[in-house]
Parts: C-alpha cells; structure tokens; sequence
C-alpha cells in the first residue's frame, strides 16, 4: 500500500516525527524544536518545572511551577472574573511573564477546582 498524504501509516509515521514530503513539512523555529521553547532555554520563573510529577509523563511542555507572586495575581484575576476576555490575557501574560495559553489553561483549571469545591460543600 502506497503511503500517501493520507494514509493511516504516513499519518502514523508523521506524528512520530517521521520524514514528511516538503509539501506537508511544518514551519520551524531555527533551533528544529517547532517552535516549542524547553523551560531551560527561556530561564524565566515561570517555567520552572515541578520536580516529581504524580501523573504519567506527557509530551510537550513539562508542568510549569508558577510563584507565589503569579498565583496571587492569577487568584486575584480568578475572584473577578472566571472567565478571562482576550485583552485581560494578554495583560497578565506579559505582567507575569507567561504565555498566553497558560493563562487560559490556568483558569481552565481554576474552574474545575472552584467547581469541585462549591459540590464539595453542598
């Protein structure tokens, strides 16, 4: 069977990391990493990683530890609104120096938890 663009064994090797025709090849960044930045090479105190980890290891960025600092002005945020507008995730993605889809996943948890806690409690 010919491996197409299509097929299940050229979708199979292409999410391995497989050779790609350059047609279907993605964009990089210079370093080959696809544009996803390692914890290491940013040295910011937003992406330190959590030592440890309770659940299966999954690809991607590794957990990031936020600071004191950033949970208070998440939370802060949190009490305001729970749910963040577009404008207000940019302003606290460059305030406290993480990236934009953190701050929406954050939040996105934060939910969960408040969630569980207000059936928690009924």
């Amino acid at each position: 069977m010919e491996k197409g663009p299509f097929s299940v064994e050229w979708l199979a090797q292409s999410s391995r990391g497989g050779a790609q025709p350059a047609a279907h090849r993605t964009r990089s960044s210079p370093g080959g990493t696809g544009g996803r930045e390692s914890p290491a090479d940013l040295g910011d105190p937003g992406h330190e990683v959590e030592a440890g980890g309770a659940g299966p290891a999954v690809p991607g960025r590794p957990r990031t530890k936020f600071s004191a600092a950033q949970l208070q002005e998440l939370e802060r945020s949190f009490r305001e609104q729970r749910y963040i507008g577009a404008s207000e995730k940019r302003r606290l993605a460059a305030a406290l120096n993480l990236s934009q889809s953190q701050i929406k996943t954050w939040f996105q948890n934060r939910r969960m938890k408040f969630k569980r806690q207000t059936q928690d409690a009924r």
